[in-house]
């Protein structure tokens, strides 16, 4: 299955918390948020939340800095 993550093509089966077990080695890491389809998924709802073909899928981490 073809999903786009932060603008690169990829294939992804699973749940919003399995890509990014699979991309940042945790699967609810902090200081991240994720919005699929430009709708922010609420944390809670990363283990639940499928992705499915052609979900455009935004992955943003919080840095610190001035």
């Amino acid at each position: 299955m073809s999903i786009t993550v932060n603008g690169e093509t990829e294939t992804h089966r699973g749940t919003i918390a399995d890509l990014l077990a699979t991309r940042l080695a945790d699967p609810c890491p902090r200081g991240v948020a994720v919005a699929v389809g430009g709708v922010v998924v609420p944390r809670a709802d990363w283990p639940r939340r499928r992705l499915v073909e052609g979900d455009v899928v935004e992955v943003v981490t919080a840095v610190q800095g001035g």
